[in-house]
């Protein structure tokens, strides 16, 4: 089933996120560069425009209220692409580095590893939500762990051979952005340790 969002709810979601990173947006699971915003002068255009033409792809997330968490089904989102340097404009340099060059960040360094409030996690890229705070454990690693994604269809798994090690690495199903990597020496009930970078994510505190 996929969830309708109205025009008012649309348009708030448009404006607040182009206040943020020059960049139109829609969904409350995953945001979605509908439009881009070009910004005065040749060069900027021009990876505005680069941006705007690439080819669209439609992804299936699960969506939840940003108000208090709610989940609301599953949504269409169109997955976020930009170029390099929209991506800079949006992100700070820690966390372009992380999301688009999967970098890591240092460990004990980040903000999120124990939240002291309910609430959720969501791509500091994109917005799609990514983990519930009630599944995060600390591991003693110095980065934010969790037990299992908020929704499976809202991160992406693929096999990772870098650096002469056998791993699994995670991304955000809605804009393709690096988070961290997922062990099986995890907690109960799943056994597993989805290690994330602080930068990658943006905490939602509910009340």
């Amino acid at each position: 089933m996929t969830y309708a969002f109205d025009d008012k709810t649309m348009e708030r979601r448009r404006f607040l996120f182009a206040l943020f990173g020059g960049g139109t947006a829609v969904a409350l699971g995953g945001w979605a560069a509908v439009r881009l915003m070009g910004r005065k002068g040749g060069g900027a255009m021009a990876a505005t425009s680069a941006a705007a033409n690439a080819p669209s792809q439609i992804v299936q997330l699960e969506c939840f209220a940003e108000e208090d968490g709610r989940d609301l089904g599953m949504c269409d989102v169109r997955k976020l692409v930009l170029t390099d340097a929209q991506w800079h404009q949006r992100l700070s340099d820690p966390a372009f580095n992380v999301l688009r060059r999967a970098g890591t960040e240092m460990a004990f360094s980040g903000p999120h590893e124990k939240p002291n409030h309910k609430g959720m996690y969501r791509c500091a890229g994109c917005d799609t939500a990514l983990f519930n705070a009630s599944t995060q454990f600390d591991s003693g690693t110095g980065w934010p762990s969790f037990w299992q994604p908020i929704a499976k269809r809202n991160v992406i798994e693929n096999r990772d051979n870098s650096y002469g090690m056998e791993r699994i690495a995670v991304s955000c199903a809605g804009c393709d952005g690096h988070l961290g990597h997922v062990f099986d020496d995890g907690p109960p009930p799943t056994g597993l340790r989805y290690c994330m970078n602080s930068v990658a994510m943006r905490f939602v505190a509910i009340a």
